[in-house]
C-alpha cells in the first residue's frame, strides 16, 4: 500500500497531478480542493494517498489532510459510490462542508452535488451521521499544504457544539456565525458559547 508521497510536484492539471519521487513520476488523481493548495510546479510536496487496486488498473487518489482521506474511505464503504464518484463528491464539498450536511441532515446539499440523487444522499447521511465526529476531529497538517486551518475547524467546531447537547442544526449555525479565518476549534467554540449567552 502506497499511502504517502514526498517528492517534487511535476504536474498540476486537475482531476489529476504528477509527483516525481526519487526519479519515478507517480500520477495522482485528487479532490478539486487539493489543487488549490499545492504549490508551484517543480516545488516540494508530500501528499497523502490511497492506493485502489483493480484487475485492469491500478490508480492512487491524493489528500491534503488524513481527514480528507478518512472520509474518501468511508465513502467507498457506502454501496452505490465508487472512487469516481467519491472523487467527485469531495470536489463539489469540503470536507467541512460535507460533514455539515450530513450531521444536519441536509440531503437536499447532498444532491446538489454531480451523480448524487435522493437515495444515495440519503444513504450517505444514514451511514456517515454517527462517524462525523472522528472524520471532522482527525484533520492533519501532515500533508504540509498550506491549507488554512479554518475550513476543518468549522466541521470540528460544530462537532463539538453537538457533543455540548445542541442539535445538529442550531450547531451548524452556531459555528457558522462564530467562525472567522484562521481561528481554531477551541475559538469557534468559546465565540459560538459566548454569543448564546449574550443572546440569550
Amino acid at each position: 500500500m502506497i499511502a504517502r508521497l514526498a517528492g517534487t510536484l511535476v504536474s498540476k492539471q486537475p482531476p489529476h497531478m504528477v509527483i516525481d519521487v526519487a526519479g519515478v513520476g507517480y500520477e495522482v488523481e485528487a479532490p478539486l480542493p487539493v489543487f488549490f493548495d499545492l504549490p508551484e510546479t517543480g516545488q516540494p510536496v508530500v501528499i497523502l494517498t490511497h492506493l485502489s487496486v483493480k484487475e485492469d488498473s491500478h490508480t492512487l487518489y491524493g489528500f491534503a489532510t488524513e481527514a480528507e482521506r478518512r472520509l474518501f474511505r468511508q465513502l467507498l464503504r457506502i454501496s452505490g459510490i465508487g472512487a469516481k464518484l467519491a472523487l467527485t463528491i469531495l470536489s463539489g464539498a469540503r470536507g467541512d462542508e460535507l460533514a455539515r450536511y450530513v450531521v444536519e441532515g441536509d440531503a437536499a446539499a447532498l444532491t446538489r452535488l454531480p451523480g448524487i440523487g435522493k437515495k444515495t444522499a440519503e444513504r450517505i447521511i444514514i451511514e456517515l451521521r454517527d462517524k462525523m465526529g472522528d472524520l471532522t476531529l482527525a484533520s492533519s497538517t501532515a500533508a504540509g499544504g498550506a491549507r488554512s486551518a479554518s475550513g476543518d475547524a468549522l466541521g470540528a467546531a460544530t462537532t463539538g457544539l453537538i457533543a455540548l447537547g445542541y442539535k445538529a442544526q442550531e450547531a451548524g449555525r452556531m459555528a457558522r456565525g462564530a467562525a472567522q479565518p484562521g481561528m481554531s476549534v477551541e475559538q469557534i467554540i468559546r465565540h459560538a458559547l459566548q454569543a448564546t449567552v449574550k443572546h440569550g
